[in-house]
C-alpha cells in the first residue's frame, strides 16, 4: 500500500447497541475472540502501545499499535505499523448508532509506503483482511453475544 492509494474503508451495520460494539473493539479479552487471538493487552487510552506477532506462514509480522485518539463509543484511532518493516498507517474505527443498530466504519490511511513486494502489504490484501475481520469475524462474534 502506498500513500498515493485512496484510504481503505470497510463498513458494516450490526444489530447491536453501540456499547456492545465498542466493547468488542476495545476490550482485549473480546478482541481475542474475533480479531487476533494473541493480543497481549489493549486499552483504549491515548498513548497505549501493544506489540504482538502474526505468523502468515511465510513470515512473521510484528504488529505495533499505538492508540492516538479515543472518543468513547464514537472513535478509536491507532498508529499501525509492523516492527522491522517499512510502512506506517493510521487506522480509525468510527461508530454510529441509529435505532439500536450500530454502524462501524474502519478506515486505513497509509502515511508511509509499505513494500508492495511483500504480498501481505498489497492494497487488495488490506481490503480483504478488513472485510474478513469486520464483515465476518466481528459480525459472527456480535451475533453470538447479542442473540
Amino acid at each position: 500500500m502506498k500513500t498515493t492509494d485512496p484510504p481503505v474503508i470497510v463498513e458494516r451495520r450490526f444489530d447491536a447497541p453501540i456499547e456492545k460494539v465498542w466493547q468488542a473493539i476495545t476490550d482485549s479479552a473480546q478482541m481475542r475472540n474475533w480479531f487476533f487471538g494473541n493480543i497481549p493487552d489493549f486499552r483504549p487510552e491515548i498513548g497505549f502501545v501493544t506489540r504482538f506477532d502474526v505468523n502468515s506462514g511465510e513470515r512473521i509480522f510484528p504488529h505495533l499499535w499505538q492508540v492516538t485518539e479515543v472518543v468513547p463509543r464514537q472513535q478509536l484511532s491507532l498508529n499501525w505499523k509492523y516492527d522491522g518493516f517499512a510502512g506506517d498507517s493510521h487506522v480509525h474505527f468510527e461508530l454510529f448508532e441509529k435505532n439500536g443498530r450500530t454502524t462501524l466504519r474502519v478506515t486505513t490511511e497509509v502515511v508511509e509506503d509499505f513494500d508492495d513486494a511483500i504480498p501481505e502489504f498489497r492494497r487488495e490484501n488490506c481490503v480483504g483482511g478488513w472485510e474478513y475481520f469486520i464483515q465476518n469475524r466481528l459480525a459472527e462474534y456480535l451475533a453470538k453475544l447479542w442473540n
